[in-house]
C-alpha cells in the first residue's frame, strides 16, 4: 500500500465522520444560538439554560437520523473493504 492510497483511505474516513456528525452539530449550533438570543433579550444568565436544551436537541437529532447514519456508515465500510483487497 502506497502513501497516496493510505492518505486517500484516511481522507475518505474523515469525510465520513464529518458527514455523519454535521447534522447533529448544526442542530446544536442553531439551538444554542436561539437560546443565546433568548438569554440576551430576557437577561437570564442561567448556564443550564443553554446546556440542557442543546443535549436534548442533539439526542433527538440522533434518534431521528440514526437509520440514515447507519446506512451511510455501513455502505462506506463495505466500499472500503471491497476496495481494500485491490490495494493490498
Amino acid at each position: 500500500m502506497s502513501q497516496i492510497e493510505f492518505i486517500t483511505i484516511i481522507q475518505k474516513m474523515l469525510m465520513l465522520v464529518l458527514e455523519l456528525i454535521a447534522p447533529v452539530l448544526l442542530v446544536s449550533v442553531v439551538v444554542g444560538l436561539a437560546i443565546s438570543i433568548f438569554q440576551s433579550v430576557t437577561q437570564i444568565q442561567e448556564s443550564t439554560l443553554t446546556f440542557v436544551p442543546k443535549i436534548f436537541a442533539a439526542l433527538l437529532t440522533l434518534m431521528l437520523l440514526m437509520p440514515w447514519m447507519l446506512e451511510v456508515y455501513i455502505t462506506s465500510v463495505q466500499d472500503l473493504f471491497s476496495h481494500l483487497s485491490n490495494v493490498i
